[in-house]
């Protein structure tokens, strides 16, 4: 992952600060742990920047996941529809199963894309 160091896709996919890219933003990096999935550091420790600019920041991110849940449900559909020739039922459970699974993938990836869309990448001088 280290070849995207300097691109908003290394930020996203390794959750690190989108502006030096050295600390995660996270306090717990498995969001899988769901007791501490939006605890986040409030600034980073390398370079300063708050994360949090303005309080009720990540609300939208909420329209980020949106999308990430809705193109996940359509590739779970083609998947089990065309791939495993599912019937309805088969295909409805798959789509439930396949977001409840990546759900807290869904919710850190999109308050990734969320905070890069607003903050870039400086190079340590």
């Amino acid at each position: 992952m280290s070849f995207l160091k300097g691109t908003k896709l290394y930020s996203i996919f390794t959750g690190t600060c989108p502006v030096c890219q050295e600390e995660s933003m996270y306090k717990e990096k498995n969001p899988y742990k769901m007791h501490r999935i939006f605890e986040m550091h409030e600034r980073c420790s390398n370079c300063g920047t708050k994360y949090k600019m303005e309080p009720s920041f990540f609300f939208g991110a909420m329209y980020v996941s949106y999308g990430l849940g809705v193109a996940v449900s359509i590739a779970a559909f083609i998947v089990t529809y065309f791939l495993f020739d599912g019937g309805m039922l088969s295909t409805f459970i798959a789509i439930t199963f396949t977001l409840i699974l990546l759900m807290p993938l869904l919710i850190r990836i999109s308050r990734n894309i969320w905070i890069n869309l607003f903050l870039n990448y400086k190079k340590q001088a």
